[in-house]
């Protein structure tokens, strides 16, 4: 059970400062340690240390054979863990269950989640459609998990991306996923409508229908097929053009309720953001001013506005 507070999130043990690396070294990272560690807990794995391989230990590498994906030890292909390692994420499964978001080291044979060196069996690179053996059953078994490398964290729009769907997944499982009721579930989306416009217009669309009839279909049911399409629709990144529409559909309940230089101002702070020329948390701060004269708790409790602490400073950069 997931509970308020901290939030639980799975990482490779290297980035926390732990000597686990095949060359008896770590891989740790001063921003997840000592500034996302505010708000995340984390529970830490190293795949390779728990099926056996010593510290230090003959480096592996992803081999493509056969239309198969392996991991084999660098120098001697007939040492192969690639099931050990599957059956390590496998016996985590109730684990895993209960965080919130997945940190893997990127470039490991074990853990790398994304565009991972493959080699052929003459010995020579082949291409970069890999994924460690560990990591990919992790993301099998939980596609909907919010998953990132250390490494694409240092992208401000894929860093603002992750951590937005860390904090809503951990809303989902506190607000709704430990007691499912057709209340709970509109009023959950009735704060995120406006983020997954942002995100993802398509998944904006489709939700309004499925949640129209909250009667008929067995409620987890609907809530299984919300989630799908929710955390889908945060997994694009938000884009300039996504918020700019978000904005200017937020600004449609102010019509009437500014004078001419406000209006002016405020659309000349969403043109700017449009530009490129500042970033979202400029015509974002006015907008939301602006809103407060209409006192609407619906507007207030967007999570449009703060989909993740202010103090991480996330949307002082502007979106590519």
């Amino acid at each position: 059970m997931v509970e308020s507070g901290k939030i639980p999130v799975a990482i490779s043990e290297c980035l926390l400062g732990e000597r686990v690396r095949f060359d008896g070294g770590h891989k740790r990272s001063s921003y997840i340690t000592d500034t996302l560690s505010d708000y995340f807990e984390y529970r830490a794995y190293c795949p390779e240390v728990a099926i056996g391989l010593g510290i230090p230990r003959k480096p592996i590498r992803l081999l493509a054979t056969d239309g198969m994906t392996r991991v084999v030890q660098a120098d001697d292909a007939s040492i192969d863990v690639t099931d050990p390692l599957r059956d390590y994420a496998r016996s985590l499964t109730s684990d895993i269950e209960n965080v919130c978001g997945y940190i893997f080291m990127q470039n490991s044979p074990s853990c790398g989640a994304f565009g991972m060196k493959r080699y052929g069996s003459n010995g020579y690179p082949l291409d970069k459609n890999g994924r460690g053996a560990f990591a990919d059953e992790i993301m099998q078994r939980f596609p909907l998990l919010p998953i990132e490398e250390a490494g694409r964290l240092n992208d401000a729009g894929l860093r603002d991306n992750f951590i937005s769907r860390v904090f809503a997944y951990h809303d989902w499982k506190v607000s709704v996923a430990q007691d499912p009721s057709p209340g709970a579930l509109i009023e959950f989306y009735s704060r995120y409508k406006y983020q997954v416009m942002a995100h993802h217009v398509p998944s904006y669309k489709a939700i309004g229908p499925l949640l129209a009839d909250l009667k008929t279909p067995p409620i987890e049911t609907v809530c299984e097929q919300f989630l799908t399409i929710f955390m889908t629709a945060l997994s694009h990144l938000a884009t300039r053009k996504g918020n700019t529409n978000t904005l200017l559909h937020l600004r449609g309940y102010l019509r009437g309720k500014l004078d001419a230089q406000e209006n002016q101002e405020l659309s000349g702070l969403i043109d700017n953001y449009r530009e490129g020329l500042v970033p979202l948390v400029v015509p974002l701060t006015l907008l939301k001013h602006h809103l407060l004269k209409i006192d609407d708790d619906y507007l207030q409790r967007q999570t449009f506005w703060n989909p993740h602490p202010e103090r991480l400073g996330l949307r002082n950069v502007i979106p590519t």
